[in-house]
C-alpha cells in the first residue's frame, strides 16, 4: 500500500500522538508499504521546537526509512487558549503546500491523525479530487475538550464547531479512535457503525517487561534512578511519567504527595515536561518527598517504569471519553500497581477495574489514602501489577494492534 500519514505530531517525540504516528509509520514500512509523512517539527511536550529542527522551513527528511514532509508551525512556549489555536492553524495552512506536493504520487489511503481537526477539510479534498480512501483517527476529541476544558467558550461557538465537526466526520471512509468510549461517541456524532473501527494505543511488551526488584539489605546503597534521586533502596517510589498538561489534573498529585510528607517512606517522582511543569514544581518546593525528571531517553523507559512501586495516572473529571491516556499501557506491561482518578462508567475506570484502583477525580484525600494503602501491601502491588501485565500482553501488544490495522487498511483500499 502506499499511505499518506498526516499527522502534526510525530517521531523523534517521546510522548504522545508523535509517539504512535512514529511507531506506526515505522512498522508499516518494515511490512514492505510506502508511508510518506506530513507533519510539524517535534515539539511536544516541551512545546518548544527540537534542536535540529526549524519552526519556520519547510523541509524534507528520512526517518528510520520514512520519508517526512515539516511544514512551518507556530509554537508558543505557554499554549494557552488562542496560543493553541494560532498553532494548530499554522500548521494546518502551511501543510497545504505539502498536501499539494503529493498528486502526482497519488497514496492509496489518506490517513489523518486528530488533532488537529482543521487538518480534515483540506485532506477531504485531496482525497476526492484523487479519487482515494480517506481515513480518520481520533486521538483526541478536541472540540468537546476545548469547550469542556473552558479553553474556549461561548454557546453559539460550541454549535457551530459541534456541526462542523459532525458534517467532516461523516464524510470520511473510516473513522477510528482509540478507546471503546470514543468509538461509541463518534456514533454520536455520525458516523456510520459500519465505517467505524477500534484502533487502541498500544504497548511494545518486549520492550517493556517488569524489573525484578533488587534485594533490599541494612547497608546496600539504592541503584539506577533511586540513586540518581537519592531515593533509599527500600522507600515506596510513586511515579507519573508523562507529559505535564492542563488535561491531567496535575496538580492534585503535588497535594496528595503534601499530604503524605510525613509517611517517609513514600516518595513521588515527576518525570516529563510540559506546560503545568512549572507550577507543579512551585507546588513541591518545600516537598522533601518529591523528585522531578525530564522526559527521558527510550532506551532508559524500561528502567524508569520499573523504578516505580506504584504507578499514578491523574485525569481531570471534564476530560473523560475525550481523551484516553496513551502512558496507561507502559504502566500495565510495567507490572506495576496503577492508580487512576476517574468516575466509575468510564472508559478510563473500565479499563483500570480488577487491575488497578480507581479514586474520584479531584480528591487528593482519596489519592493520598489509596497511595497510603498500597504502599503498606506488597502483596496486594504484585497481584494488581500481574493482572496489567496479562491484560497488555492480551490486549495492547504492538504488533497484534497494528497488524489488525493493517487488514483494515488493505480491506478500506479493496473496497
Amino acid at each position: 500500500m502506499k499511505i499518506l500519514l498526516y499527522s502534526m505530531n510525530f517521531a523523534p517525540e517521546l510522548a504522545g500522538i508523535g509517539k504512535y504516528s512514529g511507531e506506526m509509520a515505522e512498522w508499516l514500512h518494515a511490512r514492505g508499504h510506502e508511508v510518506r509523512v506530513i507533519a510539524s517539527p517535534p515539539f511536544f511536550p516541551q512545546w518548544s521546537v527540537f534542536e535540529g529542527y526549524s519552526a519556520w522551513t519547510w523541509r524534507k527528511t528520512g526517518w528510520n526509512g520514512v520519508t517526512v514532509w515539516r511544514a512551518p508551525t507556530w509554537v508558543p512556549s505557554k499554549p494557552r487558549a488562542l496560543g493553541r489555536i494560532g498553532h494548530l492553524l499554522s500548521f494546518t495552512l502551511s501543510s497545504i503546500p505539502l498536501l499539494l506536493a503529493h498528486l502526482r504520487w497519488k497514496p492509496d489511503v489518506m490517513f489523518v491523525v486528530e488533532p488537529p481537526i482543521s487538518c480534515t477539510p483540506a485532506a477531504l479534498c485531496f482525497a476526492k479530487l484523487l479519487g482515494i480512501r480517506s481515513w480518520l483517527h481520533i486521538q483526541d476529541y478536541e472540540v468537546d475538550a476545548a469547550f469542556g476544558l473552558g479553553w474556549v467558550r461561548g454557546e453559539r461557538v460550541r454549535r457551530f464547531a459541534l456541526a462542523a465537526e459532525r458534517w467532516l466526520m461523516q464524510r470520511f471512509d473510516r473513522v477510528s479512535s482509540i478507546s471503546s468510549a470514543m468509538c461509541t461517541k463518534a456514533l454520536e456524532k455520525g458516523v456510520d457503525e459500519a465505517r467505524l473501527v477500534l484502533f487502541p494505543n498500544w504497548v511494545d511488551v518486549e520492550a517493556v517487561q517488569p524489573v525484578a526488584r533488587p534485594a533490599v539489605a541494612e547497608g546496600v546503597p539504592p541503584q539506577g534512578y533511586r540513586a540518581e534521586l537519592n531515593i533509599p533502596a527500600d522507600a515506596v517510589v510513586v511515579l507519573y511519567a508523562g507529559s505535564l498538561g492542563s488535561k491531567q489534573g496535575i496538580e492534585l498529585l503535588a497535594e496528595a504527595a503534601r499530604l503524605l510528607v510525613c509517611s517517609h517512606g513514600i516518595h513521588f517522582v515527576f518525570c516529563g515536561n510540559g506546560p503545568s511543569r512549572a507550577s507543579l514544581m512551585d507546588a513541591c518546593v518545600r516537598l522533601a518527598n518529591t523528585h522531578f525528571l525530564d522526559l527521558q531517553p527510550a532506551e532508559r523507559f524500561n528502567e524508569l517504569l520499573g523504578m516505580a512501586d506504584i504507578h499514578v495516572l491523574p485525569q481531570r473529571a471534564d476530560a473523560a471519553d475525550l481523551v484516553m491516556p496513551s502512558k496507561l499501557g507502559g504502566m500495565f506491561a510495567s507490572g506495576r500497581a496503577v492508580i487512576v482518578t476517574a468516575h466509575a462508567g468510564t472508559a478510563l475506570s473500565e479499563a483500570v477495574w480488577g487491575r488497578g484502583v480507581v479514586v474520584e477525580p479531584g480528591d487528593a484525600a482519596a489519592l493520598a489514602d489509596a497511595i497510603e494503602q498500597l504502599s503498606m501491601s506488597p502483596a496486594t502491588r504484585d497481584l494488581l501489577g500481574s493482572a496489567g501485565r496479562r491484560f497488555a500482553e492480551e490486549e495492547l501488544d504492538r504488533n497484534t494492534i497494528l497488524q489488525r490495522l493493517e487488514e483494515e487498511l488493505q480491506r478500506c483500499i479493496a473496497r
